[in-house]
């Protein structure tokens, strides 16, 4: 990558975090419980963060434990263990952080998992934890948080989709196709549960986070993407935490059934991801045919 391009991206960076502290802070949430899955790192934990600032009491949900226990001390959160792909576990996960919350009034559902890859190489363990860990953990969340929250007088629910669930990306299929899933999810669930319960998607798009520490690690994977989004940069995971602070809060009470896109307008031609995905599969077959 190009110094020039360098000091344009950092430039535009430092912009955007100027702007970001600009956010008014305020603690529009303040008696709202709120449960986020996949809190132990990345969006989950800026979301978790930035619930908090506004208020709310916090639930973090996650299976990494030691990682979960760390990241929900600095906020006298409560930590709650749980793999998303056990419905069983996660109904108890619910309860408990229903319990203790006293009010369930946010749900956002982050947990997610992926990989890159051909589709005719992924195995059936490979599919089945993908649509497990993104769509159906989504849904049994979903699923054990309603009732609750309906008890409660309503509240919102935000869902964690992607860019590739509406622009399937070469490598990643499975991943597309559950994240999909979880944005008809969200479509449905509004019209079934509104008023009482909001519910929206968001749909990041190059944000980074520990999944996505192969695209920062090599600058010429990273620059095509950079060079095709209209804002010239990737994504922060605070910029992420901010909308879904607004979904959840009364900012919004207007909007449901929706999905946000945020990914700094890549998706438009999305050929900048598009490009990058068939490099990273190129070198991955590259150095699989080395080792063979």
């Amino acid at each position: 990558m190009g110094s020039s391009k360098l000091r344009l991206s950092g430039s535009v960076r430092a912009d955007a975090c100027e702007q970001a502290e600009k956010v008014v802070d305020a603690k529009d949430l303040n008696g709202r419980g709120a449960v986020v899955t996949g809190a132990a790192r990345g969006i989950g934990l800026a979301v978790a963060h930035r619930l908090h600032r506004a208020g709310a009491k916090v639930a973090m949900l996650d299976r990494k434990e030691s990682d979960l226990h760390k990241a929900a001390a600095p906020l006298g959160g409560i930590a709650i263990e749980v793999d998303v792909r056990d419905s069983a576990a996660v109904e108890e996960a619910i309860q408990t952080a229903h319990e203790r919350l006293e009010r369930l009034s946010i749900l956002v559902n982050n947990a997610g998992m992926g990989m890159l890859q051909p589709l005719h190489e992924y195995t059936d363990k490979q599919w089945d934890d993908i649509l497990a860990v993104n769509l159906s953990g989504t849904f049994y969340a979903m699923r054990s948080a309603i009732p609750l929250m309906l008890e409660s007088g309503g509240g919102a629910i935000v869902n964690n989709a992607s860019v590739s669930a509406s622009s399937p990306t070469r490598g990643e299929l499975p991943y597309s196709a559950a994240k999909a899933g979880v944005i008809a999810l969200t479509h449905g669930a509004a019209q079934e549960y509104g008023p009482t319960i909001r519910v929206n998607a968001i749909s990041p798009g190059v944000v980074r986070t520990p999944m996505t520490e192969l695209l920062y690690s090599n600058a010429e994977i990273l620059e095509p993407v950079e060079r095709s989004t209209p804002l010239q940069r990737t994504g922060d995971v605070d910029e992420i935490a901010d909308v879904v602070h607004f979904l959840c809060s009364d900012a919004s009470r207007f909007v449901t059934g929706q999905n946000i896109v945020i990914d700094g307008g890549l998706s438009l031609p999305q050929a900048g991801i598009d490009e990058t995905l068939k490099w990273s599969l190129d070198m991955m077959a590259k150095a699989k045919a080395k080792r063979s």
